[in-house]
Parts: structure tokens; sequence; C-alpha cells
């Protein structure tokens, strides 16, 4: 039988690969009576299940509700009991949590002092960012932001110098992107599990049985962002936080709606081919991607195929996907200086989206040279708002044909009321957007973050 290898504060653990689905917060709770990760939402949300993880790649903050255990192996692993060092003393962000009273009921504690030592080891001070994915409703953030800010810049405690450990195979993992194509292949109606940002919520609020699964986290081949003279190639299991990084300086727009995917514990695990096999009508990435001419490329056993993004999404939980093919890469193009993208949500952060508007326009001369627009929210699959690039396409580009182009939203969409929105809030947000595309490239640009009170 195979056998999960890991560290847990210190020590070596080494466990029977039984159960493929057992969560890393069931198992510390139940086995390791290990409570200060605390269950409070059990699908990612709330960031009280939040744990530091260090593995090859460094060390991340991660939601321990939505990591199964063979996620685990070969990493290293720390929770809130592990923070204080050998002699009992407390670490510096527990220091300072205590000196800004940065605590109150102290629930979601713990997993602030994790998300904040991650940054700690990190050397970030973006700290709204990473503490996005923390829910305090006692205390508020202010205290807590102090105490983050206190230890910024500080050096890491030298106990907390964890590195990974030499475990053997992975248990439930393909090897690489060639073994996982082979066994896919005989085995198609089993469930392939990236991040488990989703797929973890199957098991946490479904109580599905997923008996047959595999896990893709040592596919490395899989991981691997090349770029080149015509654009960037992107493995399907590049996380979320990566890609945004990779992003910054080629495509800005993208990489700042991916600064408000969900949290940055989320970020650390979801990988861009789970986001796009997912098929979400909702999900972030593929309206920027779509709005770019992204391309897909899947993989069955030996035979690949290329498609355009747009026409993967068939209709509501249906993707141009055989059983036994799974997404292997995305490209996009080396540079796209026309898009902006623009998310509307209750919240500002670590919310889904209500409308996800993306636009990547070329002008030639004073027109329109090229358009393409892509939402997510407005239909079942996030489709191109081709009746609104029609209106626009050889027209001025001007306030007017803008305005002249709006009713064209009507023929490209017929969205649903949910809890999040109504049909007419979505149709006027997502004009609205349009004419927002227009005003920030002649008049005035609009960032809510630095609006003025």
């Amino acid at each position: 039988m195979a056998e999960i290898g890991f560290v847990l504060n210190g020590a070596p653990v080494r466990l029977s690969a039984t159960s493929p689905t057992r969560t890393l917060l069931d198992w510390l709770r139940e086995e390791r009576g290990l409570t200060g990760t605390k269950e409070g939402c059990n699908e990612g949300d709330c960031g009280a299940c939040t744990v530091m993880v260090t593995d090859e790649s460094g060390t991340r903050a991660l939601n321990a509700c939505l990591l199964f255990l063979p996620q685990i192996h070969g990493k290293a692993l720390r929770t809130v009991e592990g923070l204080a060092g050998p002699s009992a003393e407390l670490h510096p962000v527990q220091a300072a949590m205590v000196a800004h009273h940065g605590s109150q009921c102290g629930f979601c504690t713990p997993g602030f002092v994790m998300s904040m030592a991650a940054a700690q080891i990190n050397g970030r001070t973006d700290h709204d960012d990473l503490l996005a994915g923390n829910l305090c409703r006692c205390t508020g953030y202010a205290p807590i932001i102090r105490a983050a800010e206190a230890v910024a810049g500080t050096p890491a405690p030298d106990w907390l110098r964890d590195a990974p450990v030499a475990a053997g195979p992975a248990p439930f993992a393909p090897a690489s992107s060639d073994e996982l194509a082979a066994w896919y292949e005989r085995h198609p109606d089993a469930v392939l599990i990236a991040g488990a940002t989703d797929i973890g919520l199957w098991v946490t609020k479904q109580l599905r049985d997923l008996p047959d699964v595999a896990f893709l986290h040592a596919c490395k081949d899989l991981q691997r962002i090349e770029e080149g003279p015509l654009g960037f190639r992107i493995g399907a299991g590049v996380t979320i936080a990566r890609l945004r990084a990779a992003m910054t300086g080629a495509h800005p727009a993208f990489a700042e709606l991916l600064r408000r995917f969900a949290s940055e514990q989320v970020r650390q695990a979801a990988t861009i081919g789970g986001n796009i096999a997912n098929g979400s009508p909702i999900g972030d990435a593929a309206p920027a991607l779509i709005a770019m001419g992204a391309r897909l490329g899947l993989r069955k056993g030996s035979a690949r195929r290329e498609i355009a993004l747009e026409d993967f999404f068939l209709d509501y939980g249906r993707q141009d996907r055989a059983r036994g093919e799974f997404v292997e890469v995305v490209t996009i193009p080396a540079s796209a200086p026309g898009l902006a993208c623009y998310k509307l949500s209750k919240r500002f952060d670590q919310d889904i989206s209500a409308v996800c508007g993306c636009f990547n326009l070329t002008v030639e001369g004073s027109r329109i040279a090229s358009a393409r627009i892509a939402f997510g929210g407005m239909a079942g699959t996030p489709r191109r708002a081709s009746a609104v690039e029609a209106a626009l396409l050889g027209r001025p580009f001007a306030r007017a044909t803008f305005e002249a182009a709006l009713p064209a939203f009507a023929a490209d969409f017929t969205p649903l009321t949910d809890m999040r929105a109504s049909k007419e809030y979505r149709l006027e947000t997502a004009a609205n957007m349009l004419l927002r595309y227009f005003l920030e490239r002649t008049e005035v640009r609009v960032n809510v973050l630095e609006a003025a009170p």
C-alpha cells in the first residue's frame, strides 16, 4: 500500500494512503488533536483553517479544509501549534497580534497568524490582499493590519525554515502528463484533482464519494509557463498566483483581475486549467482569456487538438471535452494593449462575480479595427458579445458609437435573475462597463481603490 510522507511541525509523519479524499483539516483535528486549525465554513472562504505548506516552490498559506492528504506528500506543514519556538517563545506575528490587540473572540486568530507568518517568510507586504481570505467579525481589520505592518521586513524565525522531504512517488498522482494521459484514457470516469478548490467542496459540502481520482500536482510538465515571440504557453497546472505574477508585465489588466480571484489561499492552490475545465459561467479567468483570443490545448491519450477557448463552452455544464480528455495547455498572445477587465461583485475581495466583462479593442486611425468582448455571469457559459462587437466594428472611436451599441446587449444576452443580481441589473451594468471602457481611454480613469472618500 502506498504511503503519504510529510513533515508536521518539524517532525516526520508517514501514513497509509487509504482514502484519497480525506481532508487535511479533518486529519489534523481528529487524528492529531491539532484543533487550533479551525473548521469554520469548510469551503475555503473564512480562512480559519489556514496552514503553511512548504515545498520546492516555497512557502504558501493554504486552506486545510480544501487540501486532501495526498496533496501534502513530500511537503513540510506547519499549523498554529508549530509556530512558537523550541523554548515556547512566541512567533513575531503572535507577539504583534498581542501587542496590537488584534484578537478578540479568537476563533479566526490562528488562521490570521498563519497567513501573516507565510507573508513574513516571503517578504510580502501587500497585507490587504494577503489577509482578504481571513475573516474577522469581532476586532475588525485595523489592529490586525497594524500587527502585520509591525513585523513586515523582519526576518522569519530560524525554526520555521522547513524543507520538503524525499518521500518517494506521490500516491494517486501520475508523475507526468504522459502518465496522466495514459491513465485517464483507461479511467475516463475518474475525477482529476489539481488544487481541489472546487472539488474539495464536492466532499465537504455535497458529501460525495470519489473513489477513483488522480491528483495532478506531481505533473511538473503541466506547471510550465513558456514565453515566446508569439505569446505565452501556460500549462494547465499553473496556479492562479503564479499566473498573476507572470502576467503583471505583459497583461496588467488580466493580472489585476486575477488579484480579485478568490483569496490568497485559493490562488496559491487553484489552477488555470481547473478553472477552465470547471466550465463555470461565472469563472473569472475565461472572459479575459476569450477577449485575448486564447486557444485551448486538449489531450486524450497521445492525441492532441487545439480549439478557440470560446468554443470549449457549449452550454451550462457542458464543454467540448471527450471522456478521458483533459485540458493540457492555454495559449495567449504576447500582448493585448487594448484589454480591460471589470469585475462586479457585492464585495471587492473574495467574492463571486455578478458580472465580469472584458474588452479588447484595437483602433486604427480613428476607427475601431477589431473588437473582442466577453462576459461571465450573463449566460449559461462565458460568452462573447457578438452583436455589440458588430455594432462597434469599423465605426469611429467616439462616445456616440459606444452609446449606439448599447441596445445590442439585449440581442447578445438574456441573463438570469439570481441571488447575486437581477437580469435587468446585469444588462444595465454590462452596458455601463462598455461606456466605462470608452471613458477610461478618452476622459477619465476610474479605480475604486483610488476614489476620494
